[in-house]
């Protein structure tokens, strides 16, 4: 099977599939990105770099310049596509992320390649992240901008043969008529790397934290309020006036991914510490980390605190439950979908400092109840979120894709069908997600 990825960062959400596609010989796998990562190389897997001819013009419209971007990302890969084929290489099937523009091309580029679609997030004005926040309001100007951010995903939902979304959260922000193509199948979690180890101690190359026995733990691409990061500060402020043997680790970098900056290029992490008091010689922030030192602080966590908008769903909190961390987590539609409140973890009120720094008290003053919410937490993640379990379904997926035994249903009736292969997909009119 002949196999083209596109993506703009190498590998992202594709690392496990490309690596197993490329160690077997009868695939031949083709990687199409913007920002190529020389020290990173998949063997079985050529790279391929698409260069956008420009960047979008200041004057077009603010609504439509995330449209121009995508615009251009799509020429470029069109570009690259053209070359692929006089080098004989057309694709069985293109598996693209949507959003940013790799993929708006691929049916005219490769008309008889299928087209499977990553479809990771779909834009709202009410209802999930944009609206969240009462004292972060809406303007007039967001709501159509907001829809038309949408266009270059609405491409890809009619130009795709298939599309897939990691949660039933996330799918169920897609456009109910387009669901009866959409597969819902988490990259999955490593989870015979991501085990817990009974007893371990927090030492970092500049942290030694070994003499410690009540650590919280904070994990986030960036320190921002899409991932609860004021909140989060706030309830440190508690948490250090109750318990004064308690250290918090910081992990992730300080920069927004996700939403507004804070003007003069003041950053979250900034403003917090000049807004809220705190003993600093019992927060580390240690900055964006290896796995190796990643796995590290989530092992020697006493609780680990996971706050995001109705947003994308971390990886990092499966990862967490994974290693047997007890997650205190918001009760967020992304966050519920997999943890239940006192069963495998613990919810609280997302805008709640206060909350969050007295359920960090409950796991503290009662480790033997908390021991079965952290087995649990595993649990979960074995039985719903394995690595094992799902790069096979998402290698099969593929495969059924590629062949064209995976096509849209057309009955009404609510009613949900499974695959040869074991995964569900609704049936269009169905409820699901």
């Amino acid at each position: 099977m002949r196999v083209l990825f596109l993506h703009p960062n190498f590998p992202a959400q594709y690392r496990h599939i490309v690596t197993a596609l490329g160690s077997d010989p009868n695939h031949e796998v083709v990687f199409g990105t913007k920002n190529e990562r020389p020290e990173w190389n998949i063997p079985g897997v050529k790279k391929v770099v698409f260069t956008p001819s420009r960047d979008p013009r200041p004057e077009t419209h603010h609504y439509v310049r995330p449209l121009e971007s995508a615009v251009l990302y799509g020429q470029a890969v069109f570009r690259i596509a053209e070359q692929l084929k006089k080098e004989g290489f057309v694709p069985d099937i293109v598996c693209g992320h949507s959003g940013w523009g790799p993929t708006l091309f691929v049916k005219d580029a490769f008309p008889k390649s299928r087209l499977l679609c990553y479809f990771e997030w779909f834009y709202h004005a009410y209802g999930s992240d944009a609206n969240f926040d009462p004292a972060d309001p809406l303007s007039l100007d967001d709501f159509p901008r907001i829809r038309v951010k949408n266009s270059p995903i609405l491409i890809d939902l009619y130009s795709c043969d298939w599309g897939v979304s990691p949660t039933n959260w996330q799918r169920s922000q897609f456009p109910k008529e387009f669901h009866s193509k959409i597969s819902v199948l988490h990259d999955g979690v490593d989870t015979d790397y991501f085990k817990p180890n009974p007893g371990a101690k927090l030492i970092l190359p500049n942290l030694d934290l070994s003499g410690v026995d009540e650590i919280v733990t904070y994990v986030a691409r960036g320190m921002e309020p899409y991932r609860g990061f004021p909140e989060f500060i706030e309830s440190i402020a508690y948490i250090q006036e109750r318990r004064p043997n308690c250290h918090v680790v910081v992990v992730g970098s300080d920069r927004v991914c996700y939403g507004k900056s804070l003007p003069n290029n003041e950053t979250y992490k900034e403003h917090m510490l000049k807004k809220v008091s705190l003993d600093l010689s019992r927060v580390h922030f240690v900055g964006s980390l290896p796995y190796g030192l990643y796995l590290k602080v989530i092992q020697a966590s006493s609780a680990h605190v996971y706050l995001t908008r109705p947003f994308v769903l971390s990886w990092s909190m499966i990862e967490s439950m994974s290693t047997g961390c007890l997650v205190i987590g918001s009760d967020t539609a992304p966050v519920k979908e997999v943890i239940r409140d006192g069963e495998n973890g613990l919810l609280v009120d997302f805008f709640s400092p206060k909350q969050i720094a007295d359920r960090i008290d409950e796991v503290m003053d009662h480790p033997t109840r908390m021991a079965e919410l952290r087995v649990k937490a595993r649990q979960t993640a074995l039985e719903r979120y394995a690595l094992k379990d799902m790069l096979p379904r998402q290698l099969q997926l593929i495969k059924d894709v590629a062949s064209g035994s995976m096509t849209p249903q057309t009955n009404e009736k609510p009613r949900k069908q499974k695959t040869s292969k074991g995964f569900e997909v609704a049936k269009r009119g169905s409820n699901r997600g």
